[in-house]
């Protein structure tokens, strides 16, 4: 009998039930609906841009980065070089490093094909619900994973829906081209929590026009972002230090 629950115990450990899979569902649909007008809208903009809806597919089964995405298909869009579109979406996604490494905790002596299929499909929202789970302690690595990947298939599916509409959908219908700057004013005004984040915020804002007006290209969204980030982190280790 003893032999007989520790097997059940180890398959257990290896796939999940039923209700791992319901409770990650349930928690996970209402990122899935907010990633569907979003994604659609990329879907829409990345059409209207030129590219294929097999390729608006491939990045974002490679990418998932909501994010980084709006900003290449801006860039190229634009006709911005490619190692500029590589450098910046790079800077743009390094805070999935500090994410993975924060989730990490919640999973130990996790095989590491698990940990590679879970941290593929970290993002803001899934990360943040994720976090909030753990943290209660009813929350385990399952019923993460399906958070992660429900909410990766639903993001795939409504960019590639998008491309495919946008080809009847005329340019700047909508207000849909709006999507991209209205997404990023949203998550800067989520951002700006003390006089540290607003300051941040307003060298940001003067370096990238000064940048922009001083050094042809497109070097000033690389550079204002590090710049303004290296500022904010010693004005705000200062503040901390005069408290």
């Amino acid at each position: 009998m003893k032999k007989d629950n520790t097997e059940k115990d180890h398959l257990s450990s290896l796939f999940p039930s039923n209700k791992c899979l319901r409770q990650g569902a349930i928690a996970a649909w209402p990122i899935c609906l907010g990633y569907l007008p979003v994604g659609l809208a990329l879907g829409v903009l990345a059409s209207q841009a030129g590219l294929p809806w097999w390729a608006v597919a491939l990045m974002s089964i490679l990418v998932f980065a909501g994010s980084a995405q709006f900003i290449c298909v801006a860039m190229l869009a634009s006709g911005a070089a490619i190692w500029s579109i590589v450098m910046t979406t790079l800077v743009v996604n390094l805070r999935h490093t500090l994410m993975s490494s924060a989730l990490a905790i919640y999973l130990p002596k996790v095989n590491r094909w698990f940990l590679t299929f879970f941290a593929y499909g970290i993002t803001d929202e899934s990360f943040a619900l994720n976090m909030s789970r753990f943290r209660s302690g009813d929350w385990d690595r399952w019923r993460a994973l399906v958070v992660n990947q429900l909410a990766n298939a639903v993001w795939i599916c409504s960019t590639v829906m998008g491309t495919l509409v946008g080809q009847f959908i005329p340019k700047g219908a909508f207000g849909i081209d709006y999507a991209l700057p209205g997404m990023f004013i949203c998550l800067l005004v989520f951002q700006l929590q003390d006089r540290v984040f607003i300051l941040t915020g307003v060298l940001a804002f003067c370096i990238s026009i000064t940048w922009y007006l001083l050094i042809p290209g497109d070097s000033y969204i690389i550079g204002a972002s590090m710049t303004a980030a290296t500022l904010g982190f010693f004005i705000k280790r200062q503040a901390r230090r005069r408290s």
